[in-house]
């Protein structure tokens, strides 16, 4: 599925039907909430489609894009952790990954051995430009008829 064209719903549906509950909802709410959990998973879905074509999960890319922000300086392990979207329990084992497919290195300061510092490597830089474009694509393709107001 190519990014710019992401399935689409022919219409709104009514999820009472489309999941098959034979009750209606007790209160909108409990509908609205477990719509918001089916876009959900359909937008993050083809999230996922995307980054598994670039050999990445969403959370490294989510990492990769917090080190590459981060400049030549690098970043602490534990900050990528606070700043991910959505929190990893074990950031370091994320960053591991990431070190063995060559997209980030890690460094220990000289002043301070105890501090490691995560640096983005140029192959990291060339995979996020590269599907930095698809996933601005898929942004618009998914969002693109909604407006600021």
């Amino acid at each position: 599925m190519s990014p710019a064209s992401p399935r689409q719903p022919d219409a709104p549906g009514n999820l009472q039907e489309e999941i098959g509950k034979k009750t209606p909802f007790e209160e909108p709410e409990q509908e609205a909430y477990l719509n918001l959990l089916r876009t959900h998973a359909e937008l993050h879905g083809q999230f996922d489609r995307l980054f598994r074509e670039h050999g990445l999960s969403d959370p490294q890319y989510n990492a990769l894009r917090i080190v590459a922000a981060a400049g030549t300086g690098g970043i602490h392990s534990e900050t990528i952790g606070e700043r991910m979207v959505a929190r990893m329990p074990d950031t370091t084992r994320l960053i591991d990954r990431l070190e063995r497919a060559g997209l980030v290195q890690r460094t220990r300061r000289a002043d301070d051995r105890r501090c490691v510092l995560v640096t983005i490597t140029t192959e990291g830089r060339r995979r996020l430009r590269a599907v930095g474009k698809s996933v601005t694509a898929l942004h618009r393709a998914q969002l693109g008829h909604l407006t600021r107001h």
